[in-house]
């Protein structure tokens, strides 16, 4: 009976409702939240190619493109450079460990709300930025900004949809995030060659989360979450919104009644909660999933990509265009895990795009080697620059349809309530300090490193595929209460909850 959530029967077959308007438009709505992030990540790495931008605020490295014999690797390594993306990462950290409490008061919806708000202003600050002490401000602002959403909009997706179809409906986050690195590498594309280019780069980071804002105040919170909030009546209606007005939504309601006074009668601080032995496989998912997720080193080729295909020889404009198709392909293989996350299972997924961002990260780190030499100082033709770039499209669609949407979809919907956003919480942090450290890093390491760079992501994503293999329970189509029942199946993570699950909940 430790925690009491294990020992109450949660129904096995949960309350699906059905597809309804309501539901399509409302996780919509909150799947935009990806926007913002997604914007930040594609038009960072466009932006820092621009000259006007470089002049402005970092000379030295136009020094570096234009010297004749700088190496292939290290023309953009500068800390102060890697310091204007990676700022934003710790500032994300910081408001991602403050996201648990201010989800759980004020709700998911008003989390959305107040992540908006603050990403606005620090798109406005970047876009008005006259020194680095400025973009460094704003950096942080949309850090802050994105650190919320990121912990609230998941959770609203996964506590929203019928658990029929809650993959698809989560990875709409991954989808709109997507969305948002193919609109900023279009617009770098379009701004690159004007003095005030990448003023509009920065400053149009305002108009997504606008739109996120506007639409988080027309929708209203999760049931689960007024539940959680003693907003019972809200609840109701929410629930024959989401379901439909021909649902009986009472059992539902009283489902999730219950399973809030659980929670409040072992009424302990979530974060010394989370950390009993009965919680510990969700404890390591919330930490591994999104620490190996940076490890495929996606982000840092999403940040850095005009940088690295300008250095192996594409030029300034064939640079950004190689960005646009890039998160194109990415965006394209989101749809992939949407429509078969809910019928293939979600391990399917993980494994079969870990072998294949395994084989091209392996072969770009070959290329590399075998065409610039060991120490990159050999130039590159288009052709093999090409090349370069179709291995690169397919490691980012293998990326779309694994480890992108469903790092947001594993720990949004494997914990119980009382600990479901400080579980998120520590999801997106680590994802978060894993984020700073590698964008901070990653400069340098190819500095240093040169292809063996990709090499060192290659063995990583080798390593998470045979975790996913051993360690992952397959969650498709499970109650989000019923979950603990996956826990008391699989092999390894039995043993740890062992005497809290009730055997007769196994079937």
């Amino acid at each position: 009976m430790a925690g009491g959530a294990f020992a109450v029967d949660a129904p096995a077959n949960g309350f699906d409702g059905k597809m309804t308007l309501s539901v399509v438009i409302t996780c919509i709505v909150a799947a935009s939240s990806g926007l913002i992030f997604g914007y930040d990540v594609g038009v960072s790495g466009g932006v820092t190619t621009m000259v006007p931008f470089l002049k402005k605020f970092f000379p030295d490295i136009l020094k570096k493109v234009a010297g004749t014999e700088a190496n292939m690797y290290c023309v953009y390594d500068s800390q102060v450079l890697t310091l204007f993306t990676s700022s934003l990462y710790l500032a994300g950290l910081m408001s991602s460990l403050a996201a648990s409490r201010v989800t759980a008061a004020f709700g998911r919806r008003n989390t959305i709300i107040l992540g908006g708000a603050v990403f606005l202003a620090g798109g406005a600050i970047n876009g008005g930025a006259e020194n680095i002490a400025m973009l460094i401000l704003g950096r942080i602002l949309l850090g802050l900004g994105v650190g919320f959403t990121n912990q609230a909009a998941p959770l609203y997706l996964s506590e929203i949809a019928p658990p029929k179809w809650r993959g698809a409906f989560n990875t709409g986050f991954q989808f709109f995030l997507g969305i948002g690195v193919v609109a900023a590498s279009c617009i770098n594309y379009g701004t690159a060659k004007h003095t005030w280019g990448w003023r509009v780069s920065l400053g149009l980071a305002v108009v997504p989360a606008a739109i996120m804002t506007v639409g988080a105040f027309l929708i209203t919170d999760t049931p689960s979450s007024l539940v959680e909030r003693g907003k019972i009546d809200q609840a109701r209606k929410a629930l024959r919104k989401a379901r439909g007005s021909s649902i009986d939504v009472e059992p539902e309601l009283q489902e999730l009644i219950r399973w809030s006074q659980i929670a409040k009668s072992v009424e302990k601080e979530p974060f010394k909660t989370i950390f009993e032995r009965q919680y510990r496989p969700h404890l390591v998912m919330a930490f591994a999933i999104p620490f190996f997720q940076q490890l495929t080193g996606i982000n840092i080729v999403a940040f850095y990509s005009p940088n690295l295909f300008q250095s192996v020889g594409l030029g300034h404009n064939a640079a950004l265009i190689s960005a646009i198709i890039l998160g194109s392909v990415n965006l394209a293989s989101i749809l992939v895990s949407t429509s078969f996350v809910d019928r293939f299972g979600r391990r399917f997924l993980f494994i079969t795009g870990g072998i294949l961002m395994l084989i091209c990260q392996v072969a770009v780190s070959a290329l590399l080697a075998l065409v610039t030499g060991v120490h990159g100082t050999k130039s590159m033709s288009k052709d093999n620059a090409v090349l370069v770039l179709v291995l690169l499209c397919f490691y980012a669609a293998g990326f779309g349809w694994s480890w992108g949407p469903l790092t947001w979809l594993i720990p949004s919907e494997i914990f119980p309530l009382k600990i479901r956003t400080t579980g998120q919480s520590i999801a997106v942090g680590v994802q978060f300090i894993t984020l700073f450290v590698l964008s901070q890093t990653f400069l340098a390491m190819l500095c240093h490193l040169k292809f063996g760079a990709f090499l060192f992501y290659a063995i990583w994503i080798a390593v998470m595929t045979l975790f996913i293999i051993f360690f992952l329970p397959e969650t498709k189509g499970i109650p989000l209460e019923s979950m603990y029942i996956i826990w008391g199946k699989h092999w390894f993570w039995r043993r740890f909850i062992k005497g809290v699950v009730d055997q007769d909940d196994l079937p």
